[in-house]
């Protein structure tokens, strides 16, 4: 299992475009992919679910991710955070 922090980078936060990148980017893979925010976790392939995080600019989250591809499939999301989803930072 791979567990790694990520923020939110982008000024308009998780709103729809970035969760649905986010959730196109974690299903294809085949790892369980989980997020958690101040105790709540959400499964990372749930567009509703990375919605209800309601991660604004600058907030910390942890990434959980589990199974074959682990390591690709962090990577990838952990990108998509880092760039700010391809938005204004």
């Amino acid at each position: 299992m791979i567990e790694r922090e990520v923020t939110v980078r982008n000024r308009a936060g998780l709103h729809t475009r970035p969760a649905s990148m986010l959730v196109r980017t974690a299903s294809q893979f085949d790892a369980e992919i989980f997020l958690r925010r101040d105790g709540y976790e959400i499964n990372g392939k749930s567009v509703i679910g990375v919605m209800t995080l309601a991660a604004e600019q600058g907030a910390t989250l942890t990434l959980l991710v589990e199974g074959e591809d682990e390591e690709d499939a962090a990577n990838a999301i952990a990108d998509l955070f880092e760039d700010g989803f391809g938005e204004e930072l």
